[in-house]
């Protein structure tokens, strides 16, 4: 499923990319921690595939020690190829966002590594934190899948990578 990008949200989805790596997976924790009582009832039943599907892939994550979640999490976004990442790739939209929001629920619970407890976001974050929460509910939602969408890998448009053997 390809997801077109809003012209609404383009300004923050670039933003959001010319943060660093961990302040991208530090906002969205926050944006999680402010917005999960709104995003929960949203993300799992918005999903046009199976939640078993996104359940599956984060049940892998959940299994890999704590440093290896949070480099899977950076893979996705500087899209390395590793297998997680092309089987990622190869979600919907829709349910990308519900593997991250299970991401999220799983650092809640601690099964997943946290964000450590006194983080707080650099200046640009914390300056998109503030727009995205200043969005309209379905605004951010949407904002967030054109966020999740480009992550991963498409095993169709990398060339080999001799480190992983992808």
């Amino acid at each position: 499923m390809t997801y077109t990008t809003s012209d609404l949200n383009s300004e923050k989805i670039k933003a959001f990319q010319n943060l660093d790596v961990d302040q991208q997976l530090a906002l969205f924790w926050f944006i999680y921690t402010e917005m999960g009582e709104s995003i929960t009832p949203a993300a799992p039943g918005a999903s046009t595939a199976s939640p078993a599907i996104a359940e599956g892939l984060f049940s892998q994550v959940e299994k890999l020690s704590h440093e290896e979640q949070l480099q899977l999490q950076r893979d996705l976004i500087t899209h390395k190829n590793t297998q997680l990442a092309r089987e990622y790739s190869a979600l919907g939209d829709t349910t990308k966002l519900l593997f991250w929001y299970l991401l999220a629920q799983g650092m809640d619970k601690g099964t997943v590594v946290p964000v450590p407890a006194d983080y707080k976001l650099p200046g640009a974050a914390e300056s998109l934190f503030t727009q995205i929460k200043g969005l309209e509910f379905n605004e951010q939602i949407t904002l967030f899948r054109d966020i999740v969408s480009p992550m991963g890998v498409d095993p169709n448009a990398v060339e080999h990578d001799s480190e992983t053997g992808l």
